[in-house]
């Protein structure tokens, strides 16, 4: 198919652009170990562009990670407005996968007390408990683990620790829910999506961002942790995964479990910076003093919004976003 063959020239052309650059003498990035887990946030989530049915999408999310075991954070207290979904979660459950806490109904914690915020989280937990692939994981929705309020920052990590919840960070993000939410608004509107192009975008990006902080992680830790890579459960997840996984692997990516992930010592590191926002690995480079960017630049949606007019839609450039994750 067209799109395969157009996937396949993008990939053979950046590794030929890194073997040019090793014989012209150019300075080479340090040469570590890449391994990188695949997790999925806002279990269950609207359906988007592309597909009809929610079952089938979670059957070609499965199929396509294979063998790999990824991790999938739960919104439990939205399971009544989505039908059929624990059965979805146990055929994730059932094909080797685990799950954890996103709070039952996502609320963003700058919005939230810390009290109802943490019954929140109590809430998603009453549901996960004693659930087969359960693990004691809790991945704040948005990111956002307090912004610049400290003392709900430090109140919130307190009743995580109290409840034996580890932070289930994020090191690798490209927005795409972004993606997602422009295939829907371009749909909507009338609009042509070509879909090679928006799948070597999606692949492109997240490729990217992984590259992106695996260059910044040896910058400010000296090593190459684990990496743990933020997707949804969207349309065009179930769409491109397979060939995510496959683009990884061809720039010598090691797609490992998300229990191996994270047990990777930077599990344990708590920042404290500024803005408590963010990936763990942007949040440690600031902290070290390294400087911007720290953040891969294709989250900026003006940039990605860009790119996807251009790109997928065949328009001119336009500043306007798509809606907010």
């Amino acid at each position: 198919m067209i799109w395969r063959a157009v996937l396949t020239f993008w990939l053979g052309s950046m590794l030929l652009a890194c073997a040019a650059t090793a014989r012209d003498g150019a300075e080479q990035p340090v040469q570590a170990e890449m391994r990188i887990a695949l997790t999925f946030d806002d279990i269950p989530r609207n359906l988007g562009a592309f597909y009809d049915d929610a079952d089938k999408r979670a059957a070609h999310i499965i199929e396509a990670l294979g063998d790999t075991q990824a991790a999938f954070f739960l919104n439990p207290g939205k399971n009544d407005d989505y039908p059929g979904t624990e059965q979805r979660i146990a055929h994730y459950v059932a094909a080797g996968h685990v799950i954890a806490n996103h709070t039952a109904t996502h609320p963003q914690l700058r919005d939230t007390g810390t009290a109802d915020y943490l019954a929140n989280v109590d809430a998603a937990a009453d549901w996960l408990k004693g659930r087969e692939g359960f693990r004691p994981w809790f991945r704040f929705p948005f990111l956002d683990e307090g912004g610049k309020d400290k003392v709900k920052r430090d109140a919130i990590r307190a009743g995580l620790t109290e409840r034996g919840l580890t932070n289930g960070y994020v090191t690798v993000d490209a927005s795409d829910w972004f993606y997602e939410q422009a295939a829907i608004n371009a749909k909507k509107d009338g609009h042509t999506v070509d879909m090679a192009a928006l799948r070597n975008l999606y692949v492109e990006s997240h490729v990217g961002s992984a590259e992106f902080t695996h260059g910044l992680s040896l910058k400010a830790l000296g090593r190459a942790p684990a990496q743990v890579m933020l997707l949804h459960e969207t349309d065009l997840a179930a769409l491109f995964l397979d060939d995510l996984i496959a683009a990884l692997k061809a720039r010598g990516w090691t797609i490992i479990s998300a229990d191996e992930a994270f047990a990777d010592p930077i599990a344990q590191i708590q920042t404290d910076v500024p803005y408590a926002q963010g990936t763990l690995i942007e949040s440690i480079a600031w902290e070290r003093a390294l400087p911007a960017p720290r953040w891969y630049e294709r989250n900026d949606t003006k940039i990605a919004n860009e790119l996807f007019r251009t790109r997928v839609l065949g328009l001119e450039a336009d500043t306007t976003d798509a809606t907010t994750e």
